[in-house]
C-alpha cells in the first residue's frame, strides 16, 4: 500500500477524510465518531484452537482473519456479499464473511478452509474437487468448498436443481460449475452429512 513520507495510507487519508466530510455533514456523527472505541478485544475459537485478537470495532470478520489471524485461505472476492469466495463457517452455518463484523463471532467457533481437513488427510469434499476438476484458477475454491460442505450438512445436495439453487451464492468466473455439482453430489452420495 502506498504511503508518503509521514506515513500515511492511501486507506488512512480516505478514512480520515470520509470521517471529516461526515462530520461537517450530519450532526451528531462526531460526537459517536469520539465514543466508539478504537479497538476493541474479542476471543472466539478459529479451527479449533482459542484465539484473542485485538481489533477495530467495525472489522469485517473476512479482514481480521486474513490481516489478524493470519488465515489467507479465506479469499476476498467482491467485499460486498455477492460472490461467496468469502464464506465460512460460524457455529456450523455458513455466512459471508466480508459482511460479518468481527464482533459477531465473539464468543463463537469459526471454521475456514484452513480447518477442515483433518491434519494431511483432505477433508471430502476437498478431495472431491480434485477429483472431478471442480476448479480451475482456484480464487473462488475456499468458499465454493465451505459452501458445498454446509449445502450437503443442510440436507440441500438431492437432487441437481436443488444444489445448483442451494449453491448460487457462490459464483466461478472460470465456469468450474459442472465438476462442483459433480463433487458435490459425489461426497452427498458417499458421505451423507460431509
Amino acid at each position: 500500500m502506498a504511503s508518503d513520507a509521514d506515513g500515511i495510507t492511501r486507506r488512512d487519508f480516505m478514512v480520515a477524510s470520509g470521517t471529516a466530510l461526515a462530520a461537517g455533514s450530519l450532526p451528531g456523527v462526531a460526537a459517536a465518531a469520539e465514543e466508539m472505541p478504537a479497538r476493541v478485544r474479542i476471543a472466539l475459537e478459529i479451527n479449533g484452537a482459542a484465539r484473542q485478537l485485538e481489533i477495530e470495532p467495525r472489522a469485517s470478520l473476512l479482514d481480521t482473519l486474513r490481516e489478524q489471524a493470519g488465515l489467507c485461505g479465506t479469499k476476498k472476492g467482491c467485499d460486498h456479499g455477492q460472490c461467496g469466495a468469502c464464506t465460512v463457517h460460524i457455529d456450523g452455518r455458513r455466512v459471508v464473511s466480508c459482511l460479518t463484523l468481527a464482533v459477531q463471532a465473539q464468543g463463537r467457533k469459526v471454521t475456514t478452509i484452513e480447518g477442515i481437513a483433518s491434519g494431511e488427510r483432505l477433508h471430502p469434499m476437498q478431495q472431491a474437487f480434485l477429483d472431478h476438476d471442480a476448479l480451475q484458477c482456484g480464487y473462488c475454491t475456499p468458499g465454493q468448498i465451505m459452501s458445498a460442505i454446509a449445502c450437503v450438512k443442510e440436507g440441500h445436495a438431492g437432487s441437481a436443481d436443488e444444489i445448483r439453487e442451494y449453491m448460487s451464492g457462490n459464483l466461478c468466473r472460470c465456469g468450474a460449475y459442472v465438476g462442483i455439482l459433480a463433487a458435490i453430489q459425489d461426497v452427498a452420495a458417499k458421505h451423507g452429512d460431509a
